[in-house]
C-alpha cells in the first residue's frame, strides 16, 4: 500500500463519522435550496444527480424541481471497474434496480452527456478537491467530459464535511463549486 493510499483509506474512514454527524433534514433542504439556484443560475443543458448511498446528503430534491421545469437529469451508471461513467435519464417515475455499491439506477432510459454534475464526496476543501469512495470512477468521467466540453462539476456536501486539506494525486479532478446548507463554494 502506497503512502497516498494509506492516507486517503485514514482520511476516508474519519469523513464517514463527520458525514454522518454532518447530516440533517433542515441542512438537506437548505443545501437543495442553494443547489437549485446554481444549477438555474450557470447551466442550462442536461443535469447528472445521484442516488444517495449511506448518509450522503440526497439531491432528489433538487433533481425533481428540475425536471419539473423541463430540465433532462440524469443518474450515474457503472459500466465497469476502471472505466468512465455512463449517464442514463432519470425522473421521479422512472423504474429503479439495484447498481453497484448499492445505489439505484434506472432500469432503462436513454443515455444522456450531461452539462453539469452534481458530486457526492465524502469531505471537501476550500480548493475544490473532494475525497471520493476510492474508485476514481468521478475524476475519470469529468477528465472525459472535460476534454470534449465544458462541464460544471459541484459537489453536494454538508458543511461539516469540510476539511482543510484533502489528499490528492494528479488524477484527482477539481470541483468547480462545492454546495452545503451555508451556501455556494467557489475554489
Amino acid at each position: 500500500m502506497t503512502d497516498m493510499t494509506a492516507l486517503k483509506a485514514e482520511t476516508r474512514k474519519a469523513a464517514f463519522a463527520r458525514r454522518k454527524a454532518a447530516a440533517g433534514r433542515q441542512a438537506e433542504e437548505a443545501a437543495t435550496a442553494h443547489l437549485l439556484a446554481l444549477l438555474r443560475a450557470e447551466t442550462a443543458g442536461a443535469v447528472a444527480g445521484y442516488m444517495k448511498i449511506r448518509t450522503e446528503i440526497d439531491p432528489v430534491g433538487a433533481m425533481a424541481a428540475l425536471v419539473a421545469a423541463g430540465r433532462p437529469v440524469c443518474v450515474p451508471v457503472i459500466t465497469g471497474p476502471g472505466r468512465p461513467l455512463a449517464f442514463r435519464a432519470w425522473t421521479p417515475a422512472a423504474e429503479m434496480i439495484d447498481g453497484p455499491f448499492g445505489a439505484r439506477v434506472p432500469a432503462a432510459g436513454s443515455w444522456i452527456t450531461p452539462a453539469a454534475l452534481i458530486v457526492p464526496l465524502l469531505a471537501f476543501d476550500r480548493d475544490g478537491f473532494r475525497l471520493g469512495y476510492g474508485g476514481g470512477f468521478y475524476d475519470r468521467t469529468l477528465e472525459r467530459l472535460r476534454a470534449a466540453a465544458p462541464v460544471l462539476a459541484v459537489g453536494f456536501a454538508f458543511a461539516g464535511q469540510e476539511m482543510e486539506t484533502v489528499p490528492t494525486e494528479p488524477t484527482d479532478q477539481r470541483l468547480d463549486a462545492i454546495v452545503t446548507e451555508t451556501g455556494v463554494i467557489r475554489p
